[in-house]
């Protein structure tokens, strides 16, 4: 199994080569940060740098050939707009199989199980290189523990992505023995059978622990590096779905350290650069590494001239919008009315529209040059952190205060009208995951929150919120596509992605296939 691993990772380098090659001549100019040769990679600290650098580099690369398959941007795009808040506008939008729960996770060739699968087992693959080979590496010592650090961080996190998706949910009160992937730790492993969800998240914890401990005291050059409090970060989601919400509560607070929430105006800056205070981790893209359609802002921004966004702009689902009060700064994200000028289309080169405008249209991403599809992506931030301290703090029992404050330190920057919620028990959580879904809307959350928390599908929504009569996806967009799937139980097994087929062949059987029904 591994060996193919690390012939993908060969191939791949060589296909996202030929890829630049078309797309921008300045590639050719700059050694790619993903392709370091073996010798060096393994023998000095300053090549395992490299080396790491390429990990960082593969969340934003575009896979498989694809211009949609965007590195971890394609995951997130994945879990939003299977999830009950995003809404797709025509049935040429490049997701919209994942959109209508068609053809794609139950679908053992389909491109989302395939991709899902083996971007994270690049991701595996290369960080188990350096765990075995850092450590016997040239170079000094603090070097060799952030770079390891950083490794064991990844693969934690790629696993932990990976369960919850090829996985049963983790329930805490069960044994968890179902099928979740293959532990692979090593860079020369062979096929190996799937292990228990059970031992996928001792592994995840025993990794991220690791990672805690490494990079203690690590100074990291920029947020795409991941340092303490990310690893604090991802050991707090792990935490979450495991239920385990003690550890939950003080992962998060300990992640938080000294990371200051955004005034109103960062807010409404487009959410492009990982400098911004809030930022715990971001995937950067330099100016020079365009990918044009190839990117998240591609698809997620209200401004790149693509296609897809100039037919298809993301939206809101309306009865979810309308529930955010008027003083909400993020009530500014998103246009009720569809003509509001304020919010930013796709220009055509005269400065004529060349985006169509719809309802509960979005300008939360937005590209800082709209000739190019380069933005920083988000992959975590303080606002979660407080989210899951005080969702781990309401699910305790008998700990409502506290729950209360942590939510009201957060979105008392976003809602000048806010005050401290005096709900409690079931009402306070539902505020919560009201907070956090608004709060991280379009961050590709979604998909993994409503399993995590065993709530189904609900696209006809509201009801535990408020008394409201929700409407269809399509209600205020005759364009908007019907989804296949309005509802779906938590129980459901379409919540679990099929193993790709492919790997099921290459393996003679080794690994098992979920089952089909």
């Amino acid at each position: 199994m591994m060996n193919r691993y690390k012939l993908n990772f060969l191939i791949f380098s060589v296909a996202f080569a030929l890829l630049l090659t078309a797309c921008s001549k300045s590639y050719l100019e700059t050694t790619p940060t993903d392709r370091v040769p073996t010798d060096e990679a393994l023998t000095t600290t300053d090549g395992c740098w490299k080396l790491l650098n390429g990990i960082h580099r593969i969340l934003y690369t575009p896979q498989m050939g694809r211009q949609d398959m965007v590195g971890q941007g394609a995951n997130m795009m994945f879990m939003d707009v299977m999830g009950d808040d995003v809404t797709l506008n025509t049935t040429n939008d490049w997701f919209v199989g994942p959109y209508l729960w068609y053809n794609s996770q139950r679908n053992k060739t389909s491109a989302i199980v395939y991709f899902n699968y083996f971007f994270y087992y690049e991701i595996i693959n290369n960080a188990n290189l350096l765990i075995d080979s850092v450590g016997k590496s040239t170079g000094p010592d603090a070097d060799k523990k952030a770079i390891q650090g950083q490794a064991y961080a990844y693969r934690a996190w790629s696993y932990f992505q990976m369960v919850q998706l090829y996985g049963m949910r983790y329930d805490a009160s069960s044994n968890n023995v179902t099928q979740g992937v293959s532990l692979i730790l090593h860079s020369q492993q062979g096929n190996t059978p799937r292990s228990t969800v059970q031992a996928v998240y001792q592994r995840i914890n025993k990794d991220i622990d690791s990672a805690i401990v490494l990079l203690n005291g690590y100074t990291r050059a920029n947020k795409s590096h991941l340092d303490k409090s990310v690893a604090q970060g991802i050991k707090a989601r792990v935490a979450l779905a495991q239920q385990d919400w003690s550890t939950a509560a003080t992962m998060a607070d300990a992640a938080l350290g000294n990371y200051a929430l955004m005034d109103s105006t960062q807010y409404m800056s487009g959410f492009n650069n990982y400098n911004n205070s809030e930022w715990m981790w971001g995937s950067h893209q330099q100016d020079n590494q365009t990918s044009y359609f190839a990117s998240f802002f591609a698809y997620m921004s209200c401004n790149f001239p693509s296609l897809n966004i100039a037919a298809s702009p993301r939206a809101i689902l309306d009865s979810v919008y309308r529930m955010i009060p008027n003083t909400d700064v993020r009530w500014q994200l998103w246009d009720s009315t569809g003509a509001n000028k304020d919010f930013p289309v796709p220009l055509n080169s005269d400065g004529t529209e060349r985006g169509i405008r719809l309802k509960f249209m979005t300008r939360k991403f937005k590209v800082a040059d709209p000739a190019q599809s380069i933005g920083d992506v988000p992959l975590m931030r303080a606002a979660e952190m407080y989210l899951a301290k005080a969702e781990a703090y309401a699910q305790m029992g008998g700990h409502d205060a506290q729950a209360a404050s942590a939510l009201y330190q957060l979105v008392k920057t976003r809602d000048k009208g806010y005050t401290l919620s005096t709900k409690t028990g079931q009402a306070l959580l539902n505020e919560i995951w009201f907070q956090r879904e608004i709060e991280l809307w379009g961050e590709g959350f979604r998909f993994y929150d409503l399993k995590r928390t065993n709530q189904p599908l609900n696209r006809n929504r509201h009801t535990f919120f408020k008394s409201y009569q929700p409407v269809l996806p399509s209600a205020d967009n005759t364009k908007n596509p019907s989804a296949n799937v309005v509802g779906l139980p938590s129980d459901d097994i379409k919540w679990q992605f099929l193993i790709p087929q492919s790997e099921i062949d290459a393996t003679s059987g080794v690994v098992k296939q979920n089952p089909l029904n």
